[in-house]
């Protein structure tokens, strides 16, 4: 599902309107329309209250476009080991995917990664985990793209190597 479908079904299970959850976040009905259509999405900044006030992780909103990190001709429950630096985290993960692009200020990070180990399936499908922020699609996509090559090359583990250190600020992310 696009992130504009995820918001607009989470936001029915809790029973608000656009108007209630725009009052919530501080924008507009507009703003909220346009993002369960798909024309645009939230800042960062609302991304994170969004997530807080409507108790969700943020992979539940944004996670849309999934890239299999298996070869082709490889069995569904090959992993590879991802350690993520910045966040501390260290998974095996047969699938890896980007968020959407964010708005953010010029010192937010533009893209998320998240990744899955093909097991675990919640109410709104596979379970994500949030792996690294990152500034750009060039940065993110050959970060995808240098995981495929690994688990293609057999190898056990891969360090992310474009993510970018981020720290909250308020309610902002910023690249630190």
């Amino acid at each position: 599902m696009s992130f504009g479908e995820n918001l607009q079904a989470i936001r029915k299970k809790n029973q608000l309107s656009q108007e209630e959850l725009a009052e919530m976040l501080g924008v507009s009905r507009q703003a909220v329309s346009k993002w369960e259509l798909g024309e645009g999405y939230p800042e960062v900044d609302k991304l994170l209250v969004l997530s807080g006030k409507l108790n969700v992780s943020l992979d539940s909103l944004l996670a849309e476009e999934k890239t299999t990190t298996e070869p082709r001709d490889s069995k569904p429950s090959d992993t590879i080991r991802i350690i993520s630096p910045h966040e501390g985290v260290i998974m095996n993960v047969s699938k890896v995917m980007r968020s959407p692009q964010f708005k953010g200020g010029k010192n937010s990070p533009k893209y998320a990664l998240f990744a899955s180990d093909g097991n675990n399936q919640s109410v709104w499908g596979e379970e994500r985990t949030f792996l690294a922020w990152y500034r750009n699609l060039e940065d993110v996509t050959r970060e995808i793209t240098k995981i495929q090559d690994a688990m293609n090359a057999g190898t056990a583990s891969y360090t992310l190597q474009y993510s970018v250190k981020c720290k909250q600020n308020l309610f902002r992310t910023i690249e630190d």
